[in-house]
């Protein structure tokens, strides 16, 4: 029967075929009705299962491993074209994709961020509520702390500066390297004046206002980081998009000029922020400083300011008041970035990048000459009050890490 059989056919996968037709063999004849071909393996497994002998004459193994070879080579085909049309597939849709996840990452984002930021402001609330309960209790007196009409807590100069010693904020180890404790006066010291040591007096007013120069560059600083970072992806963000929106607004910028956001978008020297503030200020003892917690001596036309005394009665101007002293520091820095008569201050500063040079005051002042009316008389005050109170020893200063973002306020 064999023999006849390899007589017959040729392959010896048709001989197989033929046994399993011939006896009936079910698997096989399942098989045929998908429409899914056996291997020459799986028909000789399946003939031995079912007790049935397989042919004696086989095939030469040179001869099987081919026929194998070739199946498996028409298997491999498929799927390897299967594999390349999914990745060509991948690749052409990997732009929309990213796209869709970062919208829906930002949104999540967002609604986690509002959250967080919710319980954070909580627990500050808390904390400084803590913080102030026992500093009233280690005082044992009001006339430590005066609470004006606004809410906001003024203290007394030698409240304040018993504060910084306790909290070790000293200039000297500022200078020195030390990081700034982020301690935020609302308001300065009304008895500032009467302090009869003027270098410790001075000293009081710039550890009040470092630390809130400082924060508003350090804000300036990450935002400046965030642009770039925003500019060298080729494709942005709903989120990013809307960023970089409020920045042209804020930085009021109508043509949306990337050049100039990135030239005006910069910190302010603080030994030039310090000395323009002592200046203006009387080192915090001016009528302006005192009542508007006006530092920098900004002008307005409209109804909210204080009239300065002997203003002269043609001129309708008034001196731009704030409620804390931080918001007279970020109206400031938005004047310096922001307002035409600073141009070249800006450009000097931009120059200075390119650079790769530190921002030094000394190297600005002289392009604020339009800050007040005597022109470079002014710019010579300024470079005075920088040098005598060596100024330039704070550009380098940062800011000590907190978890409390916003510091202590008081």
């Amino acid at each position: 029967m064999s023999k006849k059989i390899e007589k017959l056919f040729k392959s010896y996968r048709d001989q197989l075929l033929h046994l399993a037709k011939l006896y009936g063999v079910v698997e096989v004849k399942s098989y045929a009705r998908s429409s899914k071909k056996l291997t020459i393996s799986q028909l000789e497994l399946l003939l031995i299962k079912n007790n049935i002998k397989l042919p004696v004459n086989l095939s030469s193994s040179r001869a099987n491993a081919k026929q194998e070879l070739k199946e498996n080579s028409i298997t491999n085909i498929y799927l390897s074209l299967m594999v390349i049309f999914l990745i060509g597939s991948f690749i052409t849709v990997r732009p929309y994709i990213k796209n869709v996840v970062n919208e829906v990452k930002f949104t999540y984002v967002a609604k986690d961020y509002q959250k967080t930021e919710t319980k954070k402001l909580e627990k500050t609330k808390l904390k400084l509520k803590k913080k102030s309960e026992k500093f009233e209790a280690v005082n044992e007196t009001s006339r430590d702390l005066e609470i004006d009409a606004d809410n906001t807590v003024s203290l007394n100069a030698e409240t304040a500066l018993n504060l910084f010693e306790d909290l070790n904020y000293n200039l000297n180890d500022v200078r020195n390297g030390q990081k700034v404790k982020p301690i935020y006066l609302t308001k300065l010291p009304k008895d500032i004046n009467t302090l009869n040591d003027s270098r410790v007096k001075r000293e009081l007013f710039i550890k009040i206002i470092l630390p809130l120069v400082l924060d508003e560059n350090e804000k300036i600083t990450q935002d400046r980081k965030k642009l770039f970072k925003i500019l060298n992806k080729k494709f942005n963000t709903p989120g990013e998009k809307v960023w970089l929106k409020r920045r042209f607004r804020e930085y009021k910028i109508a043509d949306k000029d990337l050049a100039k956001l990135k030239m005006r978008m910069d910190i302010i020297p603080v030994s030039i922020a310090l000395a323009q503030a002592a200046n203006e200020s009387g080192w915090g003892t001016s009528r302006f400083a005192l009542e508007g917690n006006a530092l920098f001596g900004q002008w307005t036309w409209s109804e909210k300011g204080i009239s300065p005394s002997d203003k002269d009665k043609n001129k309708k101007h008034k001196v731009l008041q704030f409620q804390i002293l931080k918001a007279s520091v970020r109206a400031y820095k938005n004047n310096l970035n922001t307002h035409n008569a600073y141009k070249k201050f800006r450009q000097a500063r931009a120059i200075l990048r390119q650079e790769e040079k530190i921002i030094n005051g000394l190297d600005l002042t002289k392009y604020l000459k339009n800050y007040a009316s005597i022109g470079m008389k002014y710019v010579s005050i300024l470079e005075s009050i920088i040098i005598k109170n060596s100024l330039t020893d704070f550009d380098k200063a940062n800011l000590l890490p907190t978890k409390l973002k916003k510091g202590v306020a008081l």
